[in-house]
């Protein structure tokens, strides 16, 4: 009798299976059930993980091109960084343009060409949800909502939830406009959330995840210029924690990343001299870190000569002390500048076309994405359409003023 794969031990067969590359998961999937539950435990995610990225490739990034999203590793070796291609992720029809992605620990929010909705996806796993939105606004073609995808920690598994919000100050209205609005993926409904702002959130500064709440750059309503504190949004409690002061908030732009999905990183960038092109890049580290507290510690400090912008998205790697940002450079080419504690170190061509965006980092992740709950889905409370209504109707009336 002739032994088949699926005949060899446990330990044989996810070793074997290790070696697909990620780009084939979806596929090997659909082998059989068996391969199935093998590709969804915990052991053979750490081990496919080790065989995509060695331990030299600590950083692994996408790059979103029109239709698809490109895997890249990279690598930071001594004088001799470089890049990798992995593969490219496809999973929308052509006739659907990528507009942007944001990456919440191993899940992707993609916001579409299409304003009507949005698909979060785990390509870990091959399992995505695609999410009709209740009102689009996007004035002169910028979506300026904020968003977020998030968990709250339930038995036995995570409940995954998306938070929309609306933080509007134009001119065209009496007063501020304020529209919180969180989608929970087990009952596929929408709920407003009730909350007043004291803070200022710019839709040009991204978010970053960790441990399934998600923060962002902000500053107190009444103060004008430099985004001086971060804030979370809580998605077990479906609201914000307090202001929480950044280590530096003089005259410093700034900009947040994740490190091992452990701590963050605010990266800040200050003119070190009023009539000069000189500017001074420091990134610090949180050494602890919760929805109400946060305490730092400096871990680069950098002169950049000549002028290099500060990049929205960033990562760092601490055992190497250096901190990697993107360069746009000349269209379509998109570049990385990698930057140590003796200055610039390198730049290297990504070696995949730009799209509209910065490429953002990615961790595989075993958080499940339900499928929706078809028949029984629940239908929206009538208080709930009433807020809805209110909402979508001021919005309307702000966005007939600016036209």
């Amino acid at each position: 009798m002739a032994t088949t794969i699926s005949n060899l031990p446990r330990e044989l067969i996810e070793e074997i299976l290790s070696r697909v590359p990620l780009r084939a998961m979806k596929a090997m999937r659909l082998t059989c059930k068996s391969w199935n539950n093998f590709s969804k435990s915990e052991s053979f995610m750490k081990m496919h993980i080790g065989k995509t990225a060695t331990r030299e490739e600590k950083t692994m990034m996408v790059a979103v091109m029109p239709h698809t999203l490109a895997l890249v590793s990279v690598v930071v070796d001594g004088a001799n960084p470089s890049t990798e291609l992995k593969g490219q992720f496809s999973f929308l029809d052509k006739e659907f343009f990528i507009y942007r992605v944001i990456h919440y620990e191993g899940l992707l929010l993609c916001i579409l060409n299409d304003s009507t909705r949005i698909v979060v996806w785990n390509p870990y796993l091959g399992q995505e949800r695609w999410i009709q939105i209740r009102y689009s606004h996007r004035p002169h073609g910028v979506d300026h909502f904020k968003y977020a995808v998030g968990y709250a920690d339930k038995v036995p598994c995570r409940s995954v939830k998306l938070l929309r919000f609306l933080d509007y100050f134009h001119k065209a209205s009496d007063k501020p406009f304020f529209w919180y609005e969180i989608y929970d993926f087990d009952s596929c409904l929408w709920k407003t959330l009730d909350i007043t702002p004291h803070w200022g959130i710019s839709w040009t500064y991204p978010s970053v995840s960790l441990k399934g709440n998600t923060y962002w750059p902000a500053r107190e309503m009444k103060t004008k210029g430099f985004q001086d504190h971060i804030i979370c949004f809580d998605f077990t409690r479906e609201r914000f924690g307090p202001l929480l002061l950044l280590p530096r908030t003089q005259g410093c732009h700034v900009s947040l990343s994740c490190v091992k999905e452990e701590k963050l990183a605010a990266l800040f960038k200050h003119q070190v001299h009023h009539d000069s092109y000189e500017y001074e890049f420091e990134i610090w580290i949180t050494t602890k870190i919760e929805v109400e507290m946060v305490s730092w510690i400096k871990f680069l400090r950098m002169d950049m000569r000549p002028k290099i912008k500060l990049p929205l998205s960033f990562y760092v790697d601490e055992e190497k002390k250096v901190f990697m940002g993107f360069d746009h450079g000349v269209y379509p080419k998109l570049f990385l500048n990698i930057i140590g504690e003796t200055g610039f170190l390198r730049k290297l061509d990504l070696g995949v076309h730009e799209g509209h965006r910065s490429p953002c980092s990615y961790v595989p992740s075993l958080v499940q994405i339900k499928d929706p709950a078809g028949d029984k889905m629940i239908k929206q409370s009538s208080l709930e359409d009433r807020r809805f209504a209110e909402n979508s109707l001021r919005l309307a009336a702000i966005e007939k003023l600016i036209n």
